[in-house]
């Protein structure tokens, strides 16, 4: 008798080895049906896979997260399939699973072009429909290297031969194509439904820039129709709100080839730099942070010290001068600590909470960069507290809610909390990892929020919390982070005295809200299509003239809004005041004042607002008194 224990506790018994199919049939034809997958003792596995024990059972349909993965996997071989039925001269190579899709490289005599990614996806249709089984067979390692030789798929053979020669591997069958597969997948090609390909983009064999560039052909699967179209509908909309498009149609900024991975700010994008600055700062001054400056050069000793000479010396940059050999500075930890080092600390001192607009510069890969939102020199709302170990839960709920109180003011109200736990390559004892996670469960806890925990994905010297901002067309960003640290504050020397006297390594928090400026700036242009919010707007106001008649009143009425700390642009050019209202409804500015004679003579504005919107003549105090109040309320 082999007993299945299910999700609800519920337990089915069968007299001989049963199927994850056959389990799903006993408890109905529908799920029967639906069954893409089943998780047996929390493996993965395809619904063909024979349960001989008592096992726990989770039937997976394309409902949960892991069937939606399961049918994109799947979809990557049926790309193959039908890429290896219209040439057959391609070689395939790897296939995975990505966000939102899957991708496959194939190498091939010439480019793939527009009309044969139809031609493909039309193939992956009709093999869909056929609704051929899709089968798991084992197979040795040296056999399989032998078959894929003789197919002439060379790559395949090279992925096979660097197995094990002593391990099995399983290979995947759909009608007559055959590709080597951990699975799991779908029982059938008929559950794969809904899918398109996007774009195809070149990429080198493993990786590896000396290697041969292959063709990788990217595309998307869901369950449903209505997801697909969902996310089809999203992609427009990140075009539409691409950073990179707005900072040059906006006047924001702009990058060129002398400086890769470096931003030249314009006036305008470094207005809406200076107000995230400025809020930041009034941020750190107003929740007990010293703001500290550290160099952006230090010698390569003490990146020695910290462990990043050794693992991260390829992504930094490096000079000598004197014979000596120093970095440019890839993070600000390090140089927080020398500062907190000049002094004798005692534990009524702490927690001291160090925060700087710390300039950082990271080698990254050319292929890496994308617009400011990944780049080579940056700048971090950084800030590192040092405290006690009793006191990691109390400075952490203190930052969880600062935290969300800034993205609520930036505009993003959803926010997704990830705790990211113990790696299995880690320093400390259980205890004392047991001590820290739970602290930091408790301060989330304690804040009134869910979060999801990330088995494995801390650093090796302490867990993690992320947050997540979901944007206005349901984009997640990582931004902020909340870090225990206490092996890089033991490494460079850092103590406090205790109670008793003692000296001890005090923890230090690494944390940051926003993140990197550039790159939080360029989430915030794309969350908001470039229409910020007045408070962050670089232009607030337009005032514009119908005629020469009014320029001197503009003028006048422009000096009253300065003096309320408003950002004003005067247009007394002799155009169409159409033509104006126009143009500076292109620049997405929030208000546009039109100023007519009868306007002058009422000491009045006409007002429109942001989106065509007619607010009609208001008088100057009044407007003042609402945009004033706009602004402070960071609406």
């Amino acid at each position: 008798m082999i007993n299945i224990t299910l999700p609800d506790g519920s337990v089915r018994s069968f007299d001989a080895p049963v199927t994850v199919h056959g389990v799903a049939a006993s408890i109905g034809a529908g799920l029967a049906k639906a069954a893409l997958a089943g998780w047996v003792n929390g493996e993965l596995v395809d619904t063909s896979f024979l349960i001989e024990h008592d096992s726990s059972l989770a039937i997976v349909t394309d409902k949960d997260a892991d069937g939606v993965d399961v049918i994109r996997h799947s979809t990557a071989h049926l790309l193959a399939y039908a890429v290896k039925t219209l040439f057959p001269d391609a070689q395939v190579t790897i296939g995975p699973v990505i966000d939102n899709g899957f991708y496959y490289d194939f190498a091939y005599k010439r480019p793939f072009t527009p009309d044969d990614l139809v031609a493909i996806e039309a193939k992956m249709s009709e093999l869909a429909k056929k609704d051929e089984p899709v089968t798991r067979e084992i197979w040795r390692r040296d056999d399989a290297v032998e078959f894929f030789k003789a197919q002439g798929e060379d790559y395949k053979a090279e992925i096979i031969s660097s197995i094990p020669a002593d391990q099995n591997i399983s290979l995947y069958r759909e009608g007559d194509f055959i590709d080597l597969c951990r699975g799991p997948h779908v029982p059938s090609t008929g559950k794969l439904k809904v899918f398109k390909l996007m774009k195809v983009a070149g990429a080198y064999w493993r990786g590896d820039s000396n290697n041969e560039m292959l063709q990788r052909i990217y595309g998307t699967a869901w369950a449903k129709k209505e997801d697909q179209a969902q996310y089809l509908h999203m992609l427009e909309e990140a075009e539409k709100r691409d950073h990179r498009k707005l900072g040059k149609a906006l006047d924001l900024f702009h990058m060129q080839d002398e400086a890769p991975g470096l931003v030249f700010w314009h006036a305008k994008g470094w207005t809406i730099w200076q107000e995230v600055e400025q809020y930041m700062r009034r941020v750190y001054r107003e929740n007990g942070y010293q703001e500290v400056k550290g160099p952006q050069i230090l010698d390569r000793t003490l990146w020695e010290k910290t462990g990043h000479w050794d693992n991260y010396k390829d992504n930094m940059f490096t000079t000598e001068s004197e014979n000596r050999s120093y970095a440019l500075k890839p993070m600000n930890c390090p140089g927080h600590i020398q500062i907190y080092n000049t002094g004798l600390h005692s534990y009524r001192d702490l927690p001291l909470r160090y925060g700087e607009f710390g300039q950082c510069h990271r080698n990254e890969s050319s292929g890496a960069l994308h617009g400011i939102m990944r780049v080579r020199g940056f700048t971090q709302d950084d800030g590192h507290i040092f405290c006690t170990e009793d006191q990691i839960q109390a400075e952490v709920s203190a930052f969880n809610a600062l935290t969300r109180k800034v993205y609520d003011d930036f505009g993003f109200h959803n926010v997704a909390v990830k705790l990211a736990l113990r790696p299995d390559n880690r320093i400390g004892s259980d205890e004392a990892w047991d001590k820290t996670e739970n602290a930091m469960r408790e301060a989330i806890r304690a804040s009134g929020v869910e979060w999801e925990e990330l088995p494995g994905e801390g650093a090796f010297y302490g867990p993690k919390i992320e947050y997540h901002l979901k944007d206005s067309i349901g984009r997640s960003w990582q931004c902020g982070t909340m870090q225990v640290d206490a092996f890089m504050p033991e490494r460079l020397g850092a103590t406090y005295i205790d109670e008793h006297d003692q000296r001890k390594t005090p923890i230090m928090l690494h944390r940051a809200i926003v993140g990197s400026l550039e790159r939080f700036i360029g989430i915030l242009i794309e969350n908001h299509a470039g229409a910020l919010p007045t408070w962050l707007a670089p232009v607030q106001v337009v005032i514009a003239n119908i005629s020469q008649f009014q320029a001197e009143y503009v003028a006048q009425v422009a000096q009253e809004l300065e003096k309320q700390g408003l950002r004003v642009q005067l247009d007394l050019r002799n155009e169409k005041i159409t033509y104006k209202i126009r143009e500076h409804s292109l620049q997405k500015v929030p208000y546009i004042l039109v100023v007519g004679d009868k306007e002058r003579d009422q000491h009045a504005v006409a007002v429109r607002a942001r989106g065509n919107q007619d607010l009609g003549v208001m008088d100057v105090d009044a407007f003042i008194a609402h945009i004033t109040a706009e602004v402070a309320a960071r609406k």
